[in-house]
């Protein structure tokens, strides 16, 4: 699936840093995240049918709250694959919130995708979703 970095506001860094949301990280995905995430869109309709369709049809890894005020999510491990087919693994997190943004598409991974992969606002991203 084919998207878009884009900026956003940035708020997803306080979140990924706390313990709580490091350790249910780490416990299901393996790794420790970096705390924050990069920001992607699909880049054309037809890769916002392949997103609503991943999000319909496959059950990502639970990922429930551990403090209350916050929400439960989901999770879809990806390769993230840049300009010049670098490459990283990661998993998209899905929060369950009924205002969030069907085009948004936030990544977290074990290292900083931007600077691990040299990218920037506007580059193009594609996402393999993985089982």
């Amino acid at each position: 699936m084919d998207t878009v970095i884009f900026s956003d506001l940035g708020q997803a860094s306080s979140f990924m840093a706390l313990d709580w949301v490091q350790a249910a990280l780490k416990k299901s995905l393996g790794f420790a995240p970096f705390p924050a995430t990069l920001n992607v869109r699909p880049k054309r309709e037809e890769d916002a049918r392949i997103w609503e369709t991943v999000q319909n049809n496959l059950p990502g890894i639970p990922l429930p709250p551990a403090a209350s005020g916050f929400c439960a999510a989901r999770l879809y491990r990806v390769a993230v694959v840049g300009p010049g087919n670098t490459q990283a693994t990661g998993a998209v997190l899905v929060p369950s919130v009924d205002d969030y943004p069907k085009d948004k598409i936030e990544i977290v991974a074990a290292v900083q995708l931007k600077k691990a992969l040299g990218l920037k606002d506007g580059d193009p991203l594609t996402l393999e979703f993985l089982n």
